[in-house]
This record gives C-alpha cells, structure tokens and sequence, in this order.
C-alpha cells in the first residue's frame, strides 16, 4: 500500500489505493492516531438528537455542505473549512483559521460559514463530525435561549457562535444539520477536514 509521512508526529502511515482512488491529487497529511488527537475531544457523549448519515442509504454523500474545524493543540491555532457540493462538483468552498481558539469554536465556525455558501431556500443537508455541535443546534440550543441562554449546569460554551448559529438555522428551515462520521472515507468529510487543517497551518 502506498506510504506516506505524518506531518504531526513524523511516522510513516498507509493508506489502501482504494481510499486515494477516491480523492484525485489528495496528499494524506496526517495519520490516523494524530487525526483522533487532534479532533473533537470534548464532543458531548450523548447523542441523543444527532441525526447520522445512513451508511446504507447514503455511504458516501455526494450532496450537501461538508464542514469541520479543528485546533492543535485544543485550545490553539485553529481552521475551520466547508464545501458545498452537488452530485460531487464543487460549487463553492470557504475556511479560515485563528490564531487562539478551540475545536468547537471551530467546528461551530464552520457551520455559520456553511449556510452562506447555499443560496436562500435551496433545501440542503449541512454535514458535521461534532457530535456536539449538531446536538447544540438541533437539540440544546432553543432549551438554552427559553432559559435566557443559560444552562441548568452553568454558563452556555461559546455563547457568542452558539447565538449566532443557532440563530441562522432556526430562520432557514431548507437547511438541515446532520451529523456524520469522521474519517471512514467519506470524500467531502475529508475534503472539508483538509480544508480546515491548511487553513490552521496557514494561518499559523
């Protein structure tokens, strides 16, 4: 299997020709064990409300705005990236970074950035590995604003993206926030992943 170089930590890595066959001129920039650090390590561990990809209706999505953001260390730099996609042709993408921040503000990032790449009342799915950034908007967030955007545990995380995003998705009812799994070869997840990582290095 072809080899490659781990950016993060300097070992070599494998990856099957059949996953690179799938990502035309896509360079693995990391391996496995530095992805798994590098991600969500505080998503919520209850998933209850998180709406996942179907891996037998839907294995590999080749529609919708694929998002993911990330910092390294947590909290640090940090990139968030989207891509809107139809049928597999790139329509628009978009990322970013900071130079302080952490994986879910990242991650939160990349969803508020999402929806202006899908022109108003295009009905589109919106794509995230984070667990808790799905669950924030689909699930947690309207509890929070009746409260007066207090948690009964404590202060809301990020109140200023959670106000903002939730905000947003709330007024466009043709957007629906889904989540689906990190790094099991789906194309525009990882498309999306590669986006925030150069993102983050650029900008650090």
């Amino acid at each position: 299997m072809p080899s490659f170089t781990c950016r993060d930590c300097g070992s070599s890595f494998e990856l099957s020709q059949a996953v690179l066959d799938r990502y035309p001129g896509w360079t693995p920039g990391q391996c496995m064990d530095c992805r798994s650090t590098s991600k969500k390590s505080n998503r919520a561990p209850n998933n209850k409300g998180v709406k996942p990809v179907d891996a037998g209706a839907e294995a590999d999505p080749s529609t919708g705005v694929f998002t993911d953001g990330s910092s390294v260390p947590n909290p640090g730099p940090g990139g968030w990236g989207a891509v809107y996609v139809v049928d597999n042709e790139v329509l628009a993408e978009a990322s970013g970074s900071d130079p302080d921040t952490t994986n879910n503000r990242m991650e939160l990032t990349a969803l508020i950035e999402a929806a202006a790449l899908v022109p108003e009342g295009v009905e589109t799915k919106v794509f995230s590995d984070s667990h808790l950034a799905v669950n924030t908007i689909n699930e947690w967030a309207s509890g929070w604003e009746r409260r007066g955007w207090k948690r009964k545990s404590g202060p809301v995380e990020n109140l200023d993206l959670v106000k903002k995003a939730f905000a947003i998705y709330k007024r466009r009812k043709e957007l629906d926030v889904v989540w689906i799994r990190a790094h099991v070869g789906y194309r525009w997840n990882e498309y999306a992943d590669e986006l925030a990582n150069a993102a983050r290095e650029a900008g650090a």
